[in-house]
């Protein structure tokens, strides 16, 4: 399978190791294009962002309602295959979630895991869903799909983004936005969850969102926590930490981690 990568190479000396960013539900690698690439590749490091199968403008969408975590997993295995040499993997959401699965029978100089999926689940996110948006829940559960859960501007800020946000902003992304699968979720509410004892052990800064509606801040230490990993929590931004208002704090925090991880010769 033919996967969409956006690349974007160093403009000052090249900086190791090779970064692969992972998105979350229903985005694709578009969401990193818009920031995280070019920071990051100006600060010298060789960027790829990956549309995983039925996202963005990879192919699979007509089986996207079949797409399972492991096939999730399977794209970032093939991914990483095709790259010259072994990234830090940055994953938000369920992103985050793919690389914690990933990592289970892979090594990886490092990963950075932005507003994870937790590896217990995502019970608590159904939980709150059915609270807050009773109609779309339903609607998503009798079609079997995601896209009613982010189907309005209105919907994407309540769940992705912050009230400061400019509205252009918020209805340009969410058209961006695309359905998703009914069975990755129901993997991530208890079918494939992460073996954590199982993923490798290996540098981790874990970022949370002080303001995030979908994972809280106290979900999140428990997931750094789990791994012994740097955890922090990003004051002033929500779920979509690489979109959202304050992104460029949140890229610094990586970029300072990495360089601490990392010092160039």
């Amino acid at each position: 399978m033919q996967l969409e990568l956006i690349s974007e190479e160093p403009t000052t000396a090249r900086r190791i190791p090779p970064l692969l960013f992972v998105h979350g539900m229903w985005h694709g690698a578009w969401c990193w294009q818009e920031h995280f690439l070019p920071y990051f590749a100006h600060r010298g490091y060789s960027c790829t962002a990956v549309s995983m199968r039925g996202h963005g403008g990879s192919p699979g969408q007509e089986r996207l309602r079949r797409t399972r975590v492991r096939d999730l997993v399977a794209d970032v295995e093939s991914v990483v295959a095709g790259l010259p040499e072994t990234p830090v993997l940055i994953g938000h959401s369920l992103g985050g979630f793919v690389v914690q699965k990933y990592l289970e029978t892979h090594a990886a100089p490092g990963a950075v895991l932005l507003a994870p999926a937790p590896p217990t689940g995502v019970v608590p996110v159904m939980l709150k869903t059915v609270r807050r948006h009773p109609g779309p829940f339903l609607k998503a559960n009798v079609q079997l799909r995601l896209g009613p859960l982010v189907a309005t501007p209105e919907l994407a800020r309540a769940s992705f983004f912050s009230p400061s946000l400019p509205q252009d902003d918020v209805v340009r992304y969410q058209r961006q936005l695309g359905d998703d699968s009914y069975f990755t979720f129901v993997d991530m509410l208890g079918l494939d969850l992460v073996r954590r004892k199982r993923v490798r052990p290996t540098p981790m800064l874990v970022l949370g969102a002080e303001d995030d509606a979908i994972f809280s801040p106290a979900e999140i230490r428990r997931t750094g926590l789990g791994y012994g990993a740097q955890t922090e929590i990003v004051p002033g931004i929500a779920h979509d930490m690489m979109l959202d208002t304050r992104w460029e704090a949140v890229a610094e925090r990586i970029a300072q981690w990495l360089d601490e991880q990392y010092p160039q010769k």
